[in-house]
């Protein structure tokens, strides 16, 4: 991240982010309904990512790559409490889902996984929507 934002620039760079996090959500049932498994997850962990992005952003936390995402957020947030394991593993487990769907051959995720992913997504951005409002 550019050192050189301001406080505004880092506020309005977060909440961009949050926005995105809420708009990429409202896509899950759209895509559910049409049957586009594959893309629905993929977009569960875009709208998890975008979330991360936006409390890391906050807090000037710098990353470059979305392992590194992950590891921040687990450093500074999971170990400390201040997100829960549950949504960290959430987290982990739909990058992961995301890796295999985009990368892997053969890869069919099934209404089931996304119907059990969506929520846990839905969760893990109230739970940043919280520390962000902080």
């Amino acid at each position: 991240m550019n050192t050189g934002l301001t406080e505004d620039n880092y506020e309005a760079l977060s909440r961009y982010r949050q926005e995105r996090a809420h708009e990429t959500l409202a896509e899950i049932p759209y895509l559910r309904e049409q049957g586009y498994y594959n893309t629905a997850v993929n977009r569960l962990y875009y709208a998890c990512y975008y979330a991360a992005v936006a409390l890391l952003t906050k807090h000037h936390i710098s990353t470059n790559t979305h392992a590194g995402v992950k590891t921040m957020l687990g450093l500074h947030f999971v170990s400390k409490g201040l997100i829960t394991k549950e949504s960290g593993r959430a987290f982990t487990n739909l990058f992961d889902s995301r890796q295999r769907g985009d990368y892997d051959e053969f890869v069919y995720n099934t209404c089931e996984e996304v119907d059990e992913l969506y929520p846990k997504a839905q969760r893990f951005v109230e739970e940043i929507d919280v520390l962000l409002s902080r």
